[in-house]
């Protein structure tokens, strides 16, 4: 059973721009399960490893919250197993070729290749990832 932690939401959106004074008030309590996970029984968390999916928003030490009830689609971002371990990928379907995209940054573009998914290269796909948790820091 997954234990309630309800939070402070605080009413409106959070201005990018110029701040608006009248926003700071609390609207209600929010619990992080209701809003993250959809189907508890199926959800799990996992860390990402790595740079291959930072132009995705996935980062080296991120959060991946994966949702094993959803049936994966072109365009999906999946965990997969490979050779007995996991990788995170997006997911890509063309007629009956099946692929795990890498999504680096511009700058390691070259440093990352598909992975082709057949008889060379047995994969199974273990789960959908529904959102990515990472840490914003200020490295100054």
């Amino acid at each position: 059973m997954v234990e309630e932690l309800r939070l402070p939401l605080i009413g409106g959106r959070v201005e990018a721009g110029f701040p608006s004074p009248a926003d700071d008030f609390i609207e209600r309590s929010l619990d992080l399960n209701e809003q993250l996970v959809a189907n508890p029984i199926a959800t799990f968390f996992v860390r990402a490893s790595g740079h291959s999916m930072d132009g995705a928003g996935i980062h080296d030490g991120d959060l991946l919250i994966v949702d094993r009830s959803i049936t994966p689609s072109h365009g999906s971002i999946v965990i997969a197993v490979i050779d007995g371990g996991l990788t995170v990928k997006r997911l890509r379907k063309r007629g009956m070729r099946v692929s795990l995209i890498p999504e680096p940054n511009t700058l390691d573009q070259g440093a990352y290749v598909p992975i082709e998914v057949g008889e060379e290269t047995d994969a199974t796909i273990w789960g959908v990832v529904t959102w990515s948790i990472h840490n914003i820091q200020c490295t100054r």
